[in-house]
């Protein structure tokens, strides 16, 4: 069986990692070695463990900045209503935040890496509030379309829709039922109606 190439195994690698020992204690070493190559080979496609994170939420988890992009393309127009949108944006969002809560949950008990981390997200022009930043865009773009209303508050309706699918992520494991309430669907179709009565056009 043909080896995948080590880009590839370094990526695959390290979102297991992630995801089993945390964030903060998955050293490029031990990425290195999950993979199959020397740390070396592993700094050659990733200047910085930061820089190798980005590649984890982008290439292994639900893709929720594209999915904005291509909605703000496309405002206002076709057959889907901001209802239906804002549902698959929910349910992409909730899957992001399910899968990526466990990944960085472990910086925030290490200040001083979570800082480290801060400042090359900064440096990289990414980062948490970039979905806030691009649903704001899409519900802005709605808005101009005239199928938000005019007096809207788009950054707080992308605050809460959001917010919401992040709490989904992590608020329910301590209860009886060990998982949320609602099934995703349910959710997203919930979560996308309950901001729709908000800021319906």
């Amino acid at each position: 069986m043909e080896q995948k190439p080590a880009r590839v195994r370094i990526v695959d690698a390290a979102h297991q990692l992630m995801l089993t020992i945390g964030l903060a204690r998955a050293t490029t070493k031990e990425i290195a070695r999950a993979a199959g190559c020397s740390e070396a080979a592993l700094y050659k496609h990733f200047p910085s463990k930061e820089e190798l994170f980005v590649a984890v939420l982008k290439e292994r988890l639900p893709r929720l900045n594209p999915l904005l992009k291509r909605l703000i393309a496309t405002s206002g127009v076709g057959e889907r209503t901001v209802e239906q949108n804002l549902t698959e944006i929910a349910r992409q969002a909730a899957l992001f935040y399910e899968q990526s809560f466990p990944i960085a949950a472990s910086l925030y008990a290490e200040p001083r890496l979570k800082e480290r981390h801060n400042a090359v997200m900064r440096e990289l022009g990414t980062g948490p509030h970039m979905p806030i930043r691009g649903l704001d865009a899409y519900l802005r773009s709605e808005q101009a379309a005239g199928r938000v209303r005019s007096d809207a508050d788009t950054y707080a309706a992308a605050s809460l829709l959001l917010g919401a699918c992040a709490q989904r992520a992590f608020a329910y494991e301590a209860t009886e039922a060990g998982g949320p309430p609602q099934s995703l669907d349910a959710f997203a179709a919930s979560a996308a109606r309950t901001l729709m009565q908000g800021v319906g056009g």
